[in-house]
């Protein structure tokens, strides 16, 4: 065979493979034609013109991870930290990102970590520990903004490690140390007042209920004296109207109860004989004789009666000298 028409199609075929460009799912190709920009190459099966059209970018338009590696930053208070930090993004215009910065994803590092200083200087050492949430929100419509015009949407910002130098960490760990010390302080100094408090209202409330137990005993006791007062006073009540009535109807009553009105006369005089105070007793001896007559007109057949009537006289009257 000729070597013309071999190389003749040798020179068509690689022309033809060459015409020839499959981009796959979520990926976009950059095409030139002859040195000036041409077009947008999508997914799917796509044809160029071989030698003249050149792909020069091909990338991706899936979200991207841009990992930021740490970086020292100084807050507000003048302290020393070490921050790191990693951004989600994805590129929405395939010719910003080339043709408007150089080295898209070195550019993203810088403009990420001049911003993160530029935002943790403005806090103390505190407050970024604190307000992580605020500062990832700030960062992350900042970067927003600053990466617009590259074609690329940044979607999340989030800072991971915040940390202070060792001689920080060391004084924030004595800190934190004395700030446990005062509050395990206030709660014991808390726990024992609330103790004591109770405590008295415990006593008071025992107070109280003895002293209204006492006031019902009282009550009590004062009611069941009534109540004896008015049993004996209806008893007496009784006895009193059995005897009206006896000395109504019997003509012996009356004398009766002379002898018992006598007896219980002598029995208070040797009850107060036998008590061991003092005391003076002045009796008429006859009256003495005149009770003992009178008793003795009513007892009558009843000798063992006024035999006893005369012994308690004769106590009464040894008690008294």
């Amino acid at each position: 065979m000729n070597p013309f028409i071999i190389a003749l199609l040798v020179f068509g075929s690689s022309a033809l493979f060459g015409s020839v460009k499959i981009v796959n799912e979520k990926n976009e190709y950059l095409v030139e034609r002859l040195g000036s920009y041409n077009k947008k190459l999508s997914s799917g099966l796509n044809f160029v013109i071989p030698f003249i059209d050149n792909v020069v970018y091909k990338e991706t338009i899936r979200e991207k991870v841009l990992d930021i590696p740490p970086q020292s930053c100084i807050t507000k208070d003048n302290v020393s930290i070490t921050v790191d930090a990693v951004v989600y993004w994805r590129i929405m215009d395939m010719e910003k990102a080339y043709y408007k910065v150089e080295n898209l994803q070195s550019a993203m590092v810088n403009l990420v970590l001049t911003q993160i200083r530029s935002e943790i200087g403005k806090l103390e050492l505190d407050q970024t520990f604190t307000a992580r949430t605020e500062i990832n929100e700030i960062l992350l419509r900042e970067l927003d903004i600053s990466t617009d015009p590259w074609g690329v949407k940044v979607t999340r910002v989030e800072l991971r490690d915040i940390m202070p130098s060792k001689a920080v960490q060391d004084s924030m760990e004595l800190q934190m140390a004395a700030e446990r010390k005062k509050r395990a302080a206030i709660l014991t100094s808390e726990g024992q007042r609330d103790s004591d408090v109770n405590s008295a209202q415990g006593q008071a409330q025992a107070r109280v209920l003895e002293a209204e137990a006492m006031k019902k005993a009282e009550i009590l006791k004062a009611e069941a004296q009534r109540q004896q007062q008015i049993l004996k006073a209806e008893a007496t009540a009784k006895a009193l109207d059995i005897i009206s009535q006896k000395i109504s109807t019997d003509p012996n009553a009356r004398e009766a109860l002379q002898f018992l009105l006598a007896q219980n006369y002598l029995e208070m005089g040797v009850s107060i004989g036998n008590s061991e105070s003092s005391k003076v007793m002045f009796m008429d001896p006859r009256n003495i004789v005149a009770t003992l007559e009178g008793v003795r007109s009513v007892v009558g057949n009843h000798p063992n009666e006024l035999t006893e009537l005369e012994q308690k006289l004769e106590e009464i009257d040894h008690h008294s000298l």
